[in-house]
């Protein structure tokens, strides 16, 4: 026994050390868990949209009668984001919009004027289901004009194209819900607004209802096929009673790390009143935003509108531009954005000039 306690205690030592007799480390103390957020808590940002536009066509004339370019800097927007929470549950937004006036013969013609955009109360689902559920009261995003801008992310160029050509809003007051599917195979949105846009108030008892649905099929794949996704939307309102007023819009989109696109087929009918007839109109959008990691990107869009089926007339649009997003930290954005813009406008019943444009475009974001 007493031959054997050498080795005995040679053994309980070696247990001590590590290989080449190192002492082993102390173990690390367990990470700290993040501190709960504090309520209430608000956050300010600000969106700047400028621009510095040369117009090549169509030409203006002066007061003594010279014919010249048109070219301007332009503030189009000025946004003060006031953002928070009140607890896990409630949240709110209020956004100021200092948009210009250019109301031909208003005295402010020019002017830079104050107005709201969003202002609404929120309340999150996430404790009871699916993350990023939501319902929503007050002046708002739009169920497809926002999920749409977020995919484009160059509203600051110009609306997309169902806001553009007047069909549709980014903004409306009413009550929304949002439903996130779940493992990020989609979204519902459904809301009744009254119809007006933010710009103006309700103006009869009609109200707008609005529901988009969105599929991501292969959510859960690891190949470039996660990108794809498949939208459907529904618009229906009333100018007054039984004159309607419809949009369906149906897109087909895909994001990718160097790549964003999609393609929007719009159909409508307007029918300002029980005596008019009803006009019905079509067109689409396809644009592309091809990427790099080192912050340039490309702008590729046309739009082609036919807003009137009896008639041949038709207004095409056509995008084309490179940009540099300027690489931040957090929610931030700067970028700029070189490009041109044509309109056409083809077999009007007024005759029209086609527009040709160059544009320098800054977006500063925080």
């Amino acid at each position: 026994m007493y031959n054997r306690l050498p080795l005995i205690l040679l053994v309980i030592w070696c247990g001590t050390t590590t290989a080449f007799g190192q002492t082993p480390a102390a173990p690390s103390a367990p990470a700290k868990p993040a501190p709960a957020p504090s309520y209430p808590n608000v956050r300010v940002g600000g969106t700047l949209f400028a621009n510095y536009t040369y117009t090549d066509s169509p030409k203006s004339t002066d007061a003594d009668g010279n014919t010249f370019s048109p070219n301007a800097f332009n503030v189009v927007r000025s946004y003060i984001n006031v953002t928070g929470s009140l607890s896990r549950v409630i949240a709110f937004r209020f956004t100021p919009d200092i948009a210009q006036e250019v109301g031909t013969g208003s005295s402010l013609n020019g002017s830079l004027l104050f107005r709201v955009k969003y202002a609404y109360l929120q309340t999150n689902f996430d404790k009871w289901t699916t993350p990023g559920t939501w319902a929503r009261f007050g002046m708002q995003s739009t169920a497809f004009v926002g999920f749409s801008e977020d995919m484009y992310r160059y509203r600051f160029q110009g609306p997309v194209f169902v806001d553009r050509e007047g069909f549709l809003s980014s903004s409306d007051a009413g009550a929304a819900f949002r439903y996130n599917l779940p493992s990020g195979y989609g979204d519902i949105h459904a809301g009744v607004y009254n119809g007006e846009t933010f710009k103006k108030g309700e103006v009869n008892d009609q109200k707008a209802l609005q529901i988009r649905g969105t599929v991501r099929p292969f959510a859960k794949s690891a190949s470039v096929l996660r990108g794809l996704r498949m939208t459907g939307f529904y618009h229906g309102d009333h100018y007054t009673k039984n004159a309607e007023r419809t949009r369906a819009v149906g897109t087909v989109s895909f994001e990718h790390k160097y790549l964003n696109t999609a393609f929007d087929y719009l159909s409508a009918t307007d029918q300002i009143s029980t005596r008019a007839t009803p006009v019905d109109a079509s067109g689409f959008s396809f644009w592309a935003t091809p990427k790099t990691t080192k912050g340039w990107e490309g702008l590729f869009r046309i739009d082609r509108l036919k807003p009137n089926s009896t008639r041949d007339e038709t207004k095409t649009r056509t995008i084309v531009g490179v940009s540099y997003w300027v690489p931040l930290q957090g929610n931030t954005s700067t970028v700029f954005l070189l490009d041109f813009e044509g309109v056409n406008y083809r077999k009007t019943l007024t005759p029209r000039q086609d527009e040709r444009r160059i544009a320098l475009h800054v977006l500063l974001s925080f």
